[in-house]
């Protein structure tokens, strides 16, 4: 995947995660939503002065923002996740963690 499509990818996973829409995180970081879009599906790259204000919209560092290595399509997380659950098997320390996690997870 190209580094354009990563960095997009990032962008919208923090977006959503946050809780804003395009619009409102466009508003933000002062570019158009359309501007946001293309930049969001890997299609353009954004400033720096454009990469400076979303770090502050996310309060996050630039690592923060470029460390898109570990993002994952969720067919691909959920089997990873299934296989390291049957990995532990009966091991009952180890799924109470993983019970009381995904239960804080679940919080809303």
């Amino acid at each position: 995947m190209s580094i354009k499509k990563e960095l997009g990818k990032q962008i919208k996973r923090l977006r959503t995660a946050n809780g804003y829409t395009q619009e409102e995180l466009s508003e933000m970081v002062n570019i158009s939503q359309r501007a946001l879009s293309s930049i969001e599906l890997g299609k353009n790259f954004a400033t720096a002065e454009t990469l400076d204000k979303i770090l502050g919209a996310f309060n996050i560092t630039l690592e923060e923002l470029f460390a898109t290595n570990h993002l994952k399509e969720t067919d691909e997380l959920l089997d990873m996740i299934n296989k390291n659950i049957k990995e532990i098997g009966d091991n009952p320390e180890k799924l109470e963690i993983i019970y009381n996690l995904t239960k804080s997870l679940n919080k809303k």
